[in-house]
C-alpha cells in the first residue's frame, strides 16, 4: 500500500515531517475523501536531504518541470510562493493512480510549533507524525475555501469527542 510505504520510507530516512490536510483529518477520525498526501517538512538542509533520499527511493518526481532538488532552494520557493502563489511543491509517482505528495512550502504555522503539538499514530508498525486538531483548524481558518470550512466544523466535533486540544 502506497501510504504505508511512504511513511515507512520517511521513518527509515529519518525525515522530520507532519501529515496535514485531508489525510490528517482522516487520521483524527473524520471521514473525508482526499486524493493526495499533504506534508509539512522541517525545511533545514539536513532534513531536506533526508526527504530527497526518501523521494528518490519512492521514485517521486516533481509535477512541475523542475528538478527535485529545487525543493532545497529556499529563495526559489519564496519566489514561487510570492510570484506564482505556489502553496505546495507536488510530487507524483511514475506508477499511475497513486496519490500525489504535496509539500506545503510556506505553512501558516511554523513547523517547530506544529511538531511540538503533533499527535503520533502507529499504523502497522509505522509511526506517523500528524498535525494536532488545533493546528489543522488554524491552518484551515480564513482560506475562504468551502472544503476548509467544512473540515473545521468536523474537526471541532472530533476535538470534543477525543478531548484533544482546546
Amino acid at each position: 500500500m502506497f501510504y504505508l510505504e511512504l511513511f515507512r520510507t520517511l521513518q527509515e530516512e529519518r525525515v522530520g515531517y507532519l501529515v496535514v490536510g485531508g489525510l490528517a483529518i482522516n487520521l483524527h477520525g473524520v471521514e473525508r475523501a482526499t486524493m493526495d498526501v499533504d506534508l509539512v517538512l522541517a525545511m533545514n538542509d539536513a532534513n531536506l536531504r533526508c526527504f530527497l533520499n526518501a523521494a528518490t527511493r519512492l521514485k517521486l518526481n516533481p509535477i512541475l518541470p523542475v528538478p527535485l532538488q529545487s525543493l532545497c532552494d529556499a529563495k526559489q520557493l519564496d519566489a514561487w510562493a510570492h510570484e506564482k502563489r505556489l502553496i505546495a511543491f507536488s510530487l507524483h509517482s511514475a506508477t499511475p493512480n497513486l496519490p500525489t505528495v504535496d509539500i506545503i512550502v510556506r505553512p501558516a504555522i511554523p513547523y517547530e510549533r506544529m511538531f511540538r503539538n503533533r499527535i503520533e499514530k502507529d499504523i502497522g508498525g509505522v509511526r506517523l507524525n500528524v498535525a494536532s486538531i488545533d493546528d489543522l483548524i488554524e491552518l484551515k481558518t480564513g482560506t475562504g475555501r468551502k472544503q476548509d470550512a467544512s473540515d473545521i466544523e468536523a474537526l471541532k466535533i472530533a476535538r470534543r469527542v477525543s478531548g484533544e486540544g482546546s
